[in-house]
């Protein structure tokens, strides 16, 4: 048996249905979000993966819980070009599912934000005299410090399917539009990584057939297609062969043991010697009358 105890707040309180809290095909992420979402205060422009970070929802489930809210007609997206050819955003979040006509007009009736573009401060003069920058020997600090995403030592010796690697690639941003605006910067250290594929045996199908399973569906964008190709890459499973079948002859086994009569005959007549017989028993008793 339980027992429930309830006290009303008196302030800070929004109410909900109980169609959407007890909705059978919302995640607890997606009611979460969407519940954090329908309590800020009107007018707040939080987006989605702001509440998501604030909710301590991580990545995988924040985007299966956006594409669960966009399914039942909750949320609803919108790409739209402001002032200045910039593009955003227009996420419209509803206590009550809409269709794609309802939730258009509703966006349409939201002013297209401006370009946030800010003016540089005016530079301030550092103190004290200018000095020339040094020239001579290493700096004493740790060339390591505070870098991340350092390049290969001079003395890593590079794969020999690099430049197959450099290839695969390149065309990545052919396969899906998800990866279209993969850096320029990042393709020599996503070559290094399809190098390690390569060089463990898969191939370059297997490798583009990897990093379409691993993209997000239903439309999901990915915001930044070359760190998610990074984490593809990470890990090189090992390849599995096909087993290798002997492509001898092989005979039945009711055959084993069985010799070709050395004698006369219209076919090929086969009998299974009991010792070192080369005749089958019909012409053995041909050969004794």
């Amino acid at each position: 048996m339980i027992y429930r105890h309830f006290n009303a707040p008196a302030r800070g309180f929004t109410q909900f249905s109980h169609e959407l809290i007890r909705h059978p095909r919302l995640s607890s992420d997606a009611v979460r979000l969407l519940t954090w979402q329908l309590s800020l205060p009107h007018g707040a422009r939080e987006s989605l993966s702001r509440t998501a970070e604030r909710a301590r929802i991580g990545g995988s489930a924040f985007i299966r819980a956006k594409r669960q809210l966009k399914e039942e007609g909750f949320v609803h997206e919108r790409r739209v070009q402001g002032p200045g050819g910039l593009w955003s955003t227009q996420q419209l979040v509803s206590s009550t599912p809409l269709t794609a006509g309802q939730a258009a007009k509703l966006l349409a009736r939201e002013p297209v934000p401006a370009s946030s573009q800010v003016a540089p401060t005016p530079r301030k003069p550092a103190a004290g005299q200018p000095t020339a920058p040094s020239t001579g020997g290493h700096p004493k600090k740790d060339r390591q410090e505070d870098t991340s995403n350092l390049p290969p030592e001079a003395t890593e010796e590079a794969s020999p399917r690099i430049d197959d690697a450099r290839a695969l690639v390149g065309v990545l941003p052919l396969l899906s539009p998800a990866l279209r605006h993969i850096p320029p910067g990042m393709r020599d250290e996503l070559a290094h990584l399809a190098a390690r594929w390569l060089d463990a045996g898969h191939t370059s199908t297997d490798v583009h057939e990897h990093i379409l399973r691993g993209l997000p569906g239903d439309g999901t964008p990915v915001h930044r297609p070359g760190g998610l190709v990074r984490y593809l890459l990470r890990d090189v499973p090992r390849r599995e062969l096909p087993s290798l079948v002997s492509s001898g002859p092989r005979i039945s086994a009711r055959l084993e043991g069985a010799r070709e009569c050395a004698g006369r005959h219209t076919q090929t007549t086969l009998f299974r010697p009991v010792g070192d017989e080369t005749h089958c028993g019909q012409c053995a008793l041909s050969a004794r009358s």
